[in-house]
């Protein structure tokens, strides 16, 4: 073997090592307070529960297409799809048990300073970080080594791509039902804080964060790292220079691990000085840009070391920071500490209505440099190295995954954190560090979300060049009736699926609303705190609900693709993609910064500005935050599986047009 691939297969073997590692540090630490351990075993066990059924599902769904693709594809295809769905089922059991176990340990550790605390919960984030590229890099390359042809890999592209469809629907309807119970009960009728244990609703609430925001967000970014590496490596050895394209995306992949590795090194080191608010943000930040920088010289050198020129080193940067420009704007318009996010606090003073015409219009704009960086990344690409550089600008966005993630999944962890401080009365001190631990994770998995949109965009595109490549189809012709039929059906494709997606959240809302108020009606003494509401009655209600609702819009992204590829022919399914990606992206930026600016526009106005909590003004932005749950958590990160799914089914299906 080449010495490239015991590079790759050390590098992914120790990742997955040391997440074990930081899971069984995890999983020694001491709970102290009974009360908060009560809630940490709620919370998992509903969490895991949901996660069970939900595989149940995604089990027979798989079984299904196993025999499918073994008919038409033969048996490589079939083994290759299995492998991708169950290592991403695997990356997300992983993430969900240990984030399930971090929280109360971050609500115990947050007694003695802030710092333990974020120790804990970086360490969780960690490990999802390190299963995902681990297991992602491990299965691709293994693939390879048996089939010796990156094309059938597609097949394992696939498997994660069914995964992470299932997380995301499932997980962001799930959440989102619990959120809004809560909130529109709990803090607009009763007037009563965020994670009262007296709100039935509020476990149900910390349950959905790890389903939704760890599982879900760990199988999207799974997804996008795989397929950006597959369709890298076809590329590479269609157009490229043969067995060095196909191992180059592998190689660079593989030091994008060490580096987060070593920038993991850099938070663990910067945490001594977390002993204030702000200063966590601050060491995260420096995570971040120190992988950016880091992955930025080890790929310069790996580059020059196989034999490839400059131009691709560039178009790989172009990658790079593209990702991180476009977590940080997102950042930009959706943060608090920002006047666009503050105006929209301030329209919440005229009402609810103001308040989402101001959120909403924000979202729109926030479109512009978003799709400037990315156009300008693709652009840059192509002038250095054709469609080779695009697909290595894409492997160079998720090249540092294995920070990036950790730092977004550190967000719901800090979350639950906050949420059992307060349910377990820890005391005002713990409370008051885990509020300002959940801030730093608000903003990071608003930069998640944003770099997870950019990611399944360019993933998205070199997966539809793929496909034109596979199909021999150079261009698409837009006088072409079937293209133009494809490509109004691809644009249609996202607003449907989101309607589906935001109406499945809106029913499901409306029966926790009603089990909350009835709850508060029938459970005499909940109030005084004399009672304890029944959490377990909100939590079957989230979890049905979501294993109910996720089917229609996960059939239909499947479905979409096959019929209009075998009705249309191949040039319209070209269209289909183009369509999707576009409106696709436009539409997942709108709708996570909206819902992201009316998220902390409320928390503006907690914070004692404006009137502060209870004020009219809190109680009109509450609604738009409502309104902005399923926006941000459900439709607007499920449309990245959208536009990655139907262009690997295109892929996958392309050897029968």
């Amino acid at each position: 073997m080449p010495f490239q691939i015991y590079f790759i297969l050390s590098s992914s073997t120790i990742a997955l090592i040391l997440a074990g590692i930081l899971a069984w540090r995890i999983k020694r630490q001491s709970v102290e307070s009974i009360q908060a351990r009560r809630i940490s075993q709620i919370i998992r066990e509903g969490a895991m529960a949901f996660l069970n059924r939900e595989y149940q599902i995604l089990f027979v769904f798989v079984i299904i297409v196993t025999g499918l693709l073994y008919y038409f594809l033969g048996s490589q295809t079939a083994f290759a799809f299995i492998t991708g769905a169950f290592l991403s089922a695997l990356a997300g059991q992983i993430g969900m048990r240990v984030a399930t176990l971090a929280n109360v340990r971050t609500a115990e550790k947050l007694n003695q300073g802030l710092k333990q605390g974020l120790n804990v919960a970086f360490d969780s984030g960690s490990v999802m970080a390190l299963s995902v590229v681990g297991l992602g890099l491990l299965g691709v390359t293994v693939l390879y080594l048996i089939f010796k042809e990156p094309t059938v890999i597609y097949g394992f592209g696939f498997g994660a791509s069914s995964v992470a469809l299932f997380a995301r629907v499932g997980g962001g309807i799930y959440t989102k039902a619990a959120d809004v119970g809560a909130d529109l009960v709990g803090k607009v009728e009763k007037g009563i804080p965020e994670d009262d244990p007296r709100n039935p609703a509020t476990i149900a609430d910390n349950v959905g964060d790890n389903v939704g925001d760890v599982a879900g967000m760990g199988a999207d970014l799974f997804e996008s790292y795989v397929d950006s590496i597959i369709a890298a490596m076809v590329i590479g050895a269609m157009v490229a220079v043969g067995e060095k394209g196909i191992f180059l995306p592998m190689v660079l992949a593989a030091s994008g691990i060490i580096v987060s590795l070593i920038s993991n090194l850099f938070v663990k080191l910067g945490s001594s000085k977390a002993d204030q608010a702000g200063s966590g943000q601050k060491i995260l930040n420096q995570g971040i840009w120190g992988a950016t920088i880091l992955m930025a010289v080890s790929a310069f050198g790996l580059i020059r070391w196989m034999g490839f020129g400059m131009d691709i080193f560039y178009s790989f940067l172009a990658g790079l920071l593209a990702g991180l420009s476009i977590g940080l704007m997102t950042e930009y318009f959706t943060s608090d500490k920002y006047r666009l996010t503050q105006r929209v606090a301030q329209a919440a003073q005229t009402g609810s209505g103001t308040n989402i015409i101001a959120g909403f219009s924000l979202g729109l704009k926030s479109t512009i440099i978003p799709i400037i960086i990315i156009a300008l990344a693709i652009f840059l690409a192509y002038q250095w190295s054709q469609l080779f550089g695009i697909a290595i600008a894409a492997v160079g966005m998720l090249s540092t995954l294995g920070m990036t993630l950790a730092a977004d999944t550190f967000g719901p962890v800090a979350d639950n954190a906050a949420g059992i401080a307060e349910m377990a009365g820890l005391g005002k001190e713990t409370r008051k560090r885990a509020e300002d631990l959940d801030a730093v994770g608000n903003t990071t998995a608003a930069i998640g979300k944003g770099f997870a949109i950019g990611a399944a965009a360019l993933t998205a595109l070199v997966l539809m060049v793929s496909y034109g490549q596979t199909v021999n189809l150079p261009f698409i012709d837009l006088l072409n009736y079937k293209v133009i039929i494809g490509l109004f059906l691809g644009g249609l494709m996202p607003f449907v699926f989101s309607a589906f997606a935001l109406e499945a959240v809106g029913r499901a809302a409306m029966a926790m609303v009603e089990e909350v108020r009835r709850q508060f009606r029938q459970i005499k003494g909940i109030m005084k705190g004399e009672a304890e509401p029944d959490y377990a009655r909100c939590i079957d209600i989230s979890t049905r609900a979501a294993l109910k609702e996720m089917i229609l819009p996960s059939l239909l992204s499947i479905l979409a693709p096959v019929l209009v590829g075998f009705i249309l022919g191949p040039a319209a399914l070209a269209g289909l993609l183009a369509g999707s990606i576009v409106s696709g992206f436009l539409l997942a930026v709108t709708m996570a910064n909206s819902g992201g600016a009316w998220d902390n526009a409320k928390k503006f106005i907690e914070l004692g500005n404006l009137g502060g909590k209870g004020s009219d003004s809190h109680k009109a932005a509450v609604v738009g935050d409502t309104v902005g749950d399923p926006f941000k958590d459900t439709a607007g990160p499920s449309l990245n599986i959208l536009l990655k799914l139907m262009a690997i089914v295109a892929l996958v299906i392309a050897p029968l047009l």
